[in-house]
């Protein structure tokens, strides 16, 4: 119940900040947000010893990814990578910046951002 409630309380606060009800991509962002944050805490209290409150943020995080389309394979990111490279007629590394800007909103919440940016720079060519 707390962790719907900590979802919640983030979309009621950004209902209230932006002056009108969100759409379901910006609620998606914010229990994306929601979701980094976890993985942050998880990664802090695995790293400080506290596997108590690690084992927490691990099954907040669970109940808050129902609340989100299903992750992109890397597969899926890597044809979309393929897609926006041809799109933007990018031919190398200093291209990846647009290559990026058209493709992150099509996987936002659906993929890390890390396997996006290590997908596109292989498909550029560039070292990692």
């Amino acid at each position: 119940m707390s962790t719907i409630r900590l979802a919640r309380a983030a979309i009621h606060n950004a209902v209230i900040e932006r002056g009108r009800d969100l759409t379901d991509p910006e609620i998606e962002d914010i229990i994306g947000r929601e979701i980094k944050r976890r993985r942050e805490a998880i990664d802090a209290y695995a790293q400080g010893g506290r596997d108590d409150l690690a084992r927490k943020e691990s099954l907040e995080l669970a109940i808050l990814s129902e609340y989100l389309p299903p992750p992109l394979s890397e597969a899926e990111v890597r044809a979309l990578v393929d897609e926006a490279v041809a799109y933007t007629g990018a031919k190398g590394p200093k291209d990846m910046g647009r290559v990026m800007g058209v493709l992150m909103p099509k996987v936002k919440s659906r993929a890390d951002g890390a396997l996006v940016s290590r997908l596109v720079r292989e498909a550029l060519g560039a070292s990692s």
